[in-house]
């Protein structure tokens, strides 16, 4: 005998959130758009004619929230995935990584900060392995000097001032 007073499933009444995984991966895009749009209010923007050091990343921030608002919405009014569990280990050996650069860029440079944030970086996912870290580290390495200090000429210490006297040129 089945009760009639029950909801099944199929019978329950919508709520407001359709899917929290993209409502909560929305509102995060925003708050982070937010947060750089306004670091960078400081900074001139210029105009298209002559680019200001803001710009950049005002109109990216700006492109940012449009995309976590489209994405907050979607979660409001498509039915998808329900926010699952997620552990620290992620965000710790990220933000890890980018303190451990910070750390080291003056001091060891690029060719040293660049591996040590990459594979500490690395070891957020489950798959770690380290040859393939060190191997991806290495040759990203290379081709951020390459770019950052060969073509685009920027000041960055590839030798730091710890490592300086071990390599005089």
């Amino acid at each position: 005998m089945t009760d009639h007073l029950s909801v099944t499933e199929d019978k329950k009444p919508p709520g407001l959130v359709r899917s929290s995984q993209n409502l909560g991966a929305g509102l995060f895009l925003m708050a982070i758009a937010l947060f750089a749009f306004w670091q960078a209010q400081e900074l001139p923007r210029g105009t298209l004619n002559a680019m200001g050091a803001g710009m950049l990343p005002q109109s990216l921030a700006a492109f940012l929230f449009i995309g976590g608002l489209a994405l907050a919405l979607s979660g409001l009014l498509v039915k998808g995935e329900a926010m699952e569990r997620w552990s620290l280990r992620g965000p710790i050996f990220i933000f890890g990584g980018i303190i451990l650069f910070s750390l080291l860029i003056r001091t060891c440079g690029l060719v040293i900060a660049g591996p040590v944030a990459m594979i500490f970086g690395s070891m957020a996912s489950d798959e770690f392995n380290w040859k393939e870290a060190t191997v991806f580290a290495l040759i990203l390495t290379g081709i951020c000097i390459l770019l950052f200090k060969v073509l685009l000429r920027l000041p960055i210490p590839v030798i730091g001032a710890m490592l300086e006297p071990f390599f005089p040129f």
